[in-house]
């Protein structure tokens, strides 16, 4: 992504199918990589969220990233909100997306102050 693109957003999700341990493992490196291109005045406070998509998929039998793995990743990055979505079910993608909104909002204003 190029440097013109990361600074048009006031905040940012990441999305991981959970029966995908590979896009689990890049985590650390696109969180780091966006915060590098992006440049935001305080990275410790930037909003994330992280969304684990398609939990709806075999009932969760296919599932190579367990739950408690994703949570621990995201207490290890200052308490990023986690999401576990079906958009197939419609099962938390509005509080996902409100989430995500509301940070944004949040982070806007205290750059304001």
């Amino acid at each position: 992504l190029t440097l013109k693109f990361y600074h048009k957003f006031p905040s940012t999700r990441k999305t991981r199918k959970i029966a995908t341990r590979r896009s689990f493992n890049t985590l650390d490196t696109w969180h780091d990589e966006f915060l590098n291109q992006a440049g935001p005045s305080d990275p410790q406070r930037f909003p994330f969220i992280l969304v684990g998509n398609k939990i709806h998929s075999d009932g969760g039998s296919k599932r190579m990233v367990p739950e408690k793995k994703a949570r621990e990743w995201c207490a290890s990055k200052g308490d990023i909100p986690y999401f576990e979505t079906s958009a197939k079910e419609d099962h938390n993608v509005d509080t996902a997306f409100l989430c995500i909104a509301r940070l944004a909002l949040e982070h806007e204003h205290d750059q304001d102050m």
